[in-house]
């Protein structure tokens, strides 16, 4: 297990990436910054390589491939025999496989120097790693129902920022996300029972009235910066033959002193691990889906 070290001050964790950071290439402008305060989203196109996001996707794909690996793949939803996704179930903090090929290369993703500056810009403050995810999305399979991430992570204080890097290309007929748009500034809203034929998970959240729906599509190596509080999800993939992988990963800033225990250890750029408490209970979470949330993954 790892050792955590002393709780890195917000300022100086991810400091000893400044060489690192300096080989990224890309950062977001002021103007980009501006678009994500304003809508709640922001896409950084191709900011990573289409062969070097094929090789996290083919890692995912063999180890598919070999059967269950224990605390892998989701084990909180189950599928039936002629459910697509009881062949490939999303995988849940891969990072923590580092003896699996798939393991290792979503640990090297996740603290990857090309997202630093976007991480950093968009908190307003350094980021630390809390979850990674990889999502197949098969044909025929079922989305999910609109839900804010931070129902699940519970982070405080602030907000979470998903990192949804797009390993396959995304849009509507395969089961692109959605996310409606300028829901940032809500609160966390109660949840209800999802469309189980739509959705594979059980708990959603509705879309204010008036509130308009972005559907953006992105091609391999894009990534979608989005926060916690914003309401997003998708519909079935409805194309013939086409997958929907992605990798996404969360992040917190370094100030965070309380998030979803599921969720820990919390590290910096730096290895730091941060010292962060179990989060209470939020306002909605002894709503539809609140019986499971004290350690409920997202």
């Amino acid at each position: 297990m790892t050792q955590s070290k002393p709780r890195p001050s917000p300022a100086a964790c991810g400091d000893d990436d400044v060489a690192m950071h300096q080989l990224t290439r890309r950062q977001p402008s002021a103007t980009d910054v501006e678009a994500y305060r304003h809508q709640g989203f922001l896409i950084a196109r191709g900011l990573f390589p289409a062969g070097e996001i094929s090789d996290l996707g083919d890692a995912a794909m063999a180890q598919a491939g070999l059967g269950p690996v224990p605390g892998l793949y989701d084990e909180y939803h189950h599928f039936g025999s002629d459910d697509p996704l009881s062949r490939f179930p999303r995988m849940l903090m891969p990072h923590r496989q580092r003896g699996l090929e798939i393991g290792w290369l979503a640990e090297s993703m996740r603290f990857d120097a090309r997202l630093h500056g976007w991480l950093r810009a968009l908190l307003g403050e350094n980021p630390c790693a809390a979850q990674s995810m990889f999502y197949f999305k098969p044909p025929g399979s079922r989305g999910q129902d609109m839900h804010q991430d931070d129902f699940y992570l519970r982070t405080s204080p602030g907000s979470c920022l998903a990192a949804w890097i797009a390993v396959d290309r995304a849009d509507d007929e395969n089961g692109g996300l959605r996310l409606a748009v300028g829901s940032h500034r809500l609160p966390l809203l109660p949840t209800r029972q999802a469309d189980l034929t739509t959705s594979f998970t059980d708990d959603g959240v509705d879309v204010p009235a008036g509130m308009a729906l972005a559907a953006p599509e992105l091609d391999p190596g894009d990534v979608l910066f989005f926060g916690g509080a914003m309401i997003h999800g998708s519909g079935p993939n409805r194309s013939r033959g086409r997958f929907r992988c992605s990798f996404i990963c969360h992040y917190v800033g370094a100030s965070t002193t309380h998030i979803n225990p599921w969720n820990r250890p919390v590290e910096c750029f730096d290895r730091g691990v941060i010292d962060i408490a179990e989060a209470p209970i939020g306002p909605w979470q002894d709503s539809f889906a609140g019986h499971a949330q004290r350690s409920r993954p997202h």
